[in-house]
């Protein structure tokens, strides 16, 4: 099982510790909370989810709570937390704006004493449909670093939602972030296409350019069972994938064990494909 890191951890240099790991699977878990909020039933259980994903295997749960709680709502954040407790060797992510709800979440889980590892700050509009964009510096370099003190402080980690720029990793990392989330919507609609190899070489550039700040990689956002093994074998450094919206389809056909096992495999197989390169 891959081992986490956790913020202002490592007196070993960060690529000799990425070197040595698998990257992680977090299931974002927010689709079965939208199926949920059809009816006025509370099934699918969001925590039940969780539940039978880290029995599968998965080495985290994220969670995007946002204000209109369209889909994951504060008591599912809760009761989540509450469940990480019975799973001490994996981590919680909660996703966001710090501007609007997110930092609410830190400040009251760690007060309450529930676990929180990571917290991916997220510049969306409390409106938007789903995530778009990464945080661009210098412009929000100014407003996030008190924030990014403030989760420290409280000893979660903190990993800022980036467009594969590799030109802003080292701002990204100057403003106090522990990781950087790359954004890659488009590496997946450019997978199947003739801009494949361009776009993926771009990512590429963008984690060696986090790896060399001494900067964590962690990646999402319409990764699934066909791309996600490419992505892993090209993109040096990724300690986290972050997966929902695939998964949770996924799921619906094969059940969340099988699901789940699956997606190991996938970044199983990007591991011995580039142990044997």
């Amino acid at each position: 099982m891959p081992t986490f890191f956790r913020a202002h951890e490592p007196s070993v240099p960060l690529a000799t510790q990425q070197a040595a790991h698998k990257t992680a699977l977090s299931v974002n878990v927010n689709k079965v909370a939208l199926l949920r909020n059809t009816r006025h039933l509370d099934i699918p259980s969001v925590t039940r989810a969780a539940e039978l994903c880290l029995q599968a295997g998965a080495q985290g749960i994220t969670v995007h709570p946002r204000p209109d709680e369209r889909h994951i709502r504060a008591d599912d954040v809760y009761e989540i937390a509450a469940l990480m407790k019975d799973w001490p060797e994996r981590e919680f992510n909660i996703e966001g704006n710090p501007f609007q709800n997110l930092m609410d979440f830190v400040r009251n889980l760690t007060a309450r004493g529930l676990p929180l590892h990571q917290c991916t700050f997220v510049p969306d509009s409390e409106d938007q449909f789903t995530s778009d964009h990464g945080w661009t510096f210098p412009d929000d370099a100014e407003r996030l670093q008190p924030l990014i003190e403030q989760a420290h402080a409280r000893g979660v980690r903190v990993s800022l939602f980036m467009d594969p720029d590799p030109d802003a990793m080292a701002a990204a990392k100057a403003v106090g972030a522990d990781r950087v989330e790359l954004y890659t919507e488009s590496y997946a609609r450019a997978w199947s296409g003739p801009e494949r190899n361009e776009v993926l070489s771009r990512f590429a550039q963008a984690g060696r350019a986090a790896v060399a700040v001494n900067l964590g990689v962690n990646a999402g956002h319409d990764l699934n069972r066909d791309n996600l093994t490419e992505f892993l074998r090209v993109v040096p450094g990724v300690q986290e994938v972050s997966i929902g919206h695939a998964l949770i389809a996924d799921a619906l056909e094969l059940g969340y064990a099988a699901t789940v096992k699956d997606y190991l495999r996938c970044i199983d197989a990007a591991f011995t494909a580039n142990a044997a390169a």
